[in-house]
C-alpha cells in the first residue's frame, strides 16, 4: 500500500483542541478580587472609627458594579447559545453570578453592621461627652445664679447712685427705687430693736428713766398750776401769781426730800419704816381732834400750819408702803402660811384706811388698798387669798358709798351727769366741755375759758381737763406717756434689785403713783366716778407733791443700787454724784444683802 493510499485509508488525526475559555471562572476571579478588596477596606473601617460608614457603602458599591458586570456577561453567555438550550457554560455561568451576588452583598451587610455598631458607640461617646460639657455649664448657670442674687441684694441694700436712667430701662429703675425704701426700712426695722435693746441694757438706764419722767412731769405741773390758778388766785389772793408762789414754795420743800430719798439706802429706808408708820398714825389721829384738823367743807383734811397746811393722809401711802415692805421681808419664811401673811399687814392696814375715811377721803383710802395691793402681788400671794381681800374691799366700799349720801350722788351723777348738768353733775360735764375743746392742738397756753369760773377745782382736781383744752389730745398724750414712762421704770427697779425690801418697796410705790394718776385721768374723762384725788406731780398740793417727789428719790436710790448701776458707780464716779454728795451705792448694797440673809 501506498504511502498516499495508507495515509487515505487511516484517519485523520484530530487536531487537539483548545482549553475552553472560561469567561465566568474570569468573573469568579474577579468578584473574589473585589471581595478581597471590600473585607481589606472593611478592616480599615475597623481600625478607623470615622468615615467607616463611607468605606463600607464605597466597597458596597465596587460589589454591585461587579455583580452587574458579571450579570451582563452571563446574558451575553445565554445569548450566543444556538438553540436556546442552555449550554454547561451558560449554566456555569449562571451559577457564578449567583456566587459572585452572594458574595457582593455579604460585604455589604458588614458594612452595614459596622457601620451601625461604630454609629451606635460614636453617639454613646457624643451622650457622654454631652454630659462631660452640661456639667461645668449647670455649675457655672448656679454660680451665676448665686451671683445675680448677691448682686440684687447689695444693690437693693446700698444707695443708690444718682445717674440719669435710660429710656429702655426708665421703669425697671423706677421699679428698683421704689423698693429700695421698703428693702432699706425692712433691713434698718432690726437695728432698731437692737439699738433700743441696748439702750434700755445700759446700767443707769432705770435711773435716768425716773429722772426724766419725773422732772418733766414737776415741770409740766408748774406751768399748768400757773396757768389753771391765775383767776382764782387773782380773784382770792389779789394776785395772779399767789397760787403759783405757794407752789414753788412746796417745790422747795420737795426737792430736798427728793435728795433725801436718793442719798438713803435701802437699809436707811427700811429703818424709817416703823417710824414713819408710828407718826403717820398720829397724825391721823390729830387731825379729827376739832382745833387741830382744819374744818373745811365739812371735811377734816388738812392741819393748820400757819402759812402751810400738811394733810396726813399722802404720808400715810409712803408709810404703809415702807412697812409693809419691811414687814414682809421679815416674815418672808412664813407667808406660806395665811395667818402670817395676814398679821398684822391686814389689820393695820384697815386701822390706816378707817382713820382716812373718819375725814373723810374715799380717794385716798382706795389709794391705800393700791399699796396693800402692789405689795401681795409681789411677794406671790395666791390668787384665791386676791378674791377673797377683793370681795371683802368691794363690799367695804359699796358700804361706803350708801352710809354718805354725797357719794351716792355722785355715783348717780356718773351713771348720766347730763340728767343733773347743774347740781350733781355740774363738774363732771364741765371738765368734759373742757376736754372737747381742746380739739388736737388745744386753744393755747393760757388761753382756757373754763378756767373763769366755769369749772370747780380747775387747778387741782381738774388739771388735767385745763390741760387737755389749752394743750389738745397732744399734750393729754405727752403726759399719759410719761406717766407710763414711770410706771414702766418702777416696774424694772423692782425687778432688777437684788434687795427684797427695795423690791417690794418700789412695787408698792409704782403702783401708788401710777394707780392714783389713772384714778384722776379717769374720773376727769367720765370713765369713773368722782373721787376728789389729785393728779400727781401736776395737781396744785403741797403734801402730795414733797410725798411724791420723796417717793421718786426712793425709785431713784433703788435704781441705782442695782447690780449693774452699783457696779457702774463704783468704778466711774461722776460729777452728779459728787455735787450732791452722794455715797457709792455698793457698799450700801452689800450691807442691804447682808442683812436679808
Amino acid at each position: 500500500m501506498s504511502a498516499s493510499a495508507a495515509a487515505a485509508a487511516s484517519p485523520e488525526p484530530t487536531p487537539p483542541r483548545r482549553p475552553a475559555r472560561r469567561p465566568p471562572a474570569t468573573d469568579t476571579a474577579r468578584a473574589a478580587g473585589a471581595t478581597r478588596d471590600a473585607a481589606a477596606r472593611d478592616s480599615a473601617g475597623r481600625a478607623t472609627p470615622r468615615g467607616a460608614a463611607g468605606r463600607g457603602s464605597a466597597a458596597g458599591d465596587s460589589g454591585e458594579s461587579a455583580a452587574r458586570g458579571s450579570a451582563a456577561r452571563a446574558s451575553g453567555a445565554r445569548r450566543v447559545s444556538a438553540d436556546g438550550t442552555p449550554t454547561a457554560r451558560q449554566a456555569g455561568a449562571r451559577a457564578a453570578g449567583r456566587v459572585v451576588a452572594k458574595t457582593a452583598a455579604a460585604p455589604r451587610k458588614a458594612a452595614g453592621s459596622a457601620a451601625r455598631i461604630t454609629a451606635g458607640a460614636a453617639a454613646a461617646g457624643a451622650r457622654g461627652v454631652a454630659r462631660t460639657a452640661a456639667a461645668p455649664r449647670k455649675a457655672a448657670g448656679s454660680a451665676a445664679r448665686t451671683a445675680a442674687g448677691a448682686r440684687a441684694a447689695a444693690k437693693a441694700t446700698a444707695p443708690r447712685k444718682a445717674t440719669a436712667p435710660r429710656k429702655a430701662t426708665a421703669a425697671k429703675a423706677t421699679g428698683l427705687e421704689a423698693a429700695a425704701p421698703k428693702a432699706a426700712a425692712g433691713a434698718a426695722e432690726p437695728s432698731r430693736a437692737a439699738a433700743l435693746a441696748a439702750l434700755l441694757d445700759r446700767p443707769l438706764t432705770s435711773l435716768q428713766l425716773v429722772l426724766a419722767s419725773g422732772g418733766l412731769l414737776l415741770a409740766i405741773g408748774l406751768v399748768m398750776v400757773l396757768s389753771a390758778s391765775m383767776v382764782e388766785s387773782y380773784e382770792n389772793l389779789g394776785s395772779t401769781y399767789g397760787v403759783f408762789a405757794r407752789q414753788l414754795t412746796w417745790v422747795g420743800f420737795g426737792l430736798p426730800a427728793f435728795w433725801l430719798g436718793l442719798r438713803l439706802s435701802p437699809r436707811g429706808h427700811r429703818a424709817l419704816a416703823y417710824p414713819a408708820l408710828l407718826i403717820t398714825i398720829l397724825l391721823l389721829l390729830a387731825v379729827l381732834v376739832p382745833g387741830v384738823g382744819e374744818d373745811i367743807r365739812n371735811v377734816r383734811r388738812w392741819i393748820d400750819l400757819g402759812p402751810l397746811q400738811l394733810q396726813p393722809s399722802e404720808p400715810a401711802k409712803l408709810a404703809l408702803a415702807l412697812w409693809g415692805a419691811d414687814l414682809l421681808v421679815r416674815k418672808h419664811k412664813l407667808l406660806s402660811r395665811p395667818r402670817h401673811l395676814a398679821l398684822p399687814l391686814l389689820p393695820v392696814t384697815v386701822l390706816m384706811a378707817g382713820l382716812v375715811m373718819l375725814e373723810p377721803d374715799l380717794g385716798s383710802t382706795l389709794c391705800l388698798g393700791l399699796v396693800l395691793f402692789g405689795l401681795l402681788w409681789t411677794v406671790g400671794v395666791p390668787a384665791r387669798f386676791f378674791a377673797l381681800l377683793t370681795g371683802f374691799a368691794g363690799a367695804a366700799v359699796v358700804a361706803l358709798i350708801f352710809l354718805e349720801p354725797y357719794r351716792l350722788a355722785r355715783l348717780t351723777a356718773f351713771l348720766s351727769p347730763s340728767k343733773d348738768a347743774s347740781d350733781k353733775g355740774f363738774q363732771a360735764v364741765q371738765g368734759l366741755y373742757s376736754l372737747s375743746s381742746g380739739g388736737w392742738f388745744g386753744v393755747g397756753l393760757g388761753q382756757s375759758k373754763m378756767k373763769w369760773g366755769l369749772l370747780p377745782e380747775a387747778h387741782t382736781d381738774y388739771i388735767f381737763a385745763i390741760l387737755g383744752e389749752e394743750l389738745g389730745l397732744l399734750g393729754c398724750l405727752v403726759v399719759i406717756l410719761l406717766f407710763t414712762t414711770l410706771a414702766y421704770a418702777g416696774i424694772r427697779i423692782a425687778r432688777r434689785s437684788v434687795d427684797p425690801f427695795a423690791r417690794l418697796a418700789a412695787a408698792a410705790i409704782t403702783t401708788w403713783i401710777a394707780g392714783q394718776a389713772v384714778i384722776n385721768m379717769g374720773y376727769v374723762t367720765g370713765l369713773l366716778p368722782v373721787t376728789g384725788i389729785p393728779l400727781p406731780l401736776i395737781s396744785f398740793g403741797g403734801t402730795s407733791l414733797v410725798v411724791t417727789l420723796f417717793a421718786l428719790g426712793m425709785l431713784a436710790s433703788f435704781a441705782r443700787h442695782e447690780p449693774a448701776a452699783a457696779a457702774h458707780l463704783a468704778s466711774r464716779r461722776g460729777w452728779p454724784s459728787r455735787l450732791l454728795g452722794l455715797p457709792a451705792p455698793h457698799r450700801a448694797a452689800n450691807r442691804a444683802r447682808r442683812t436679808t440673809r
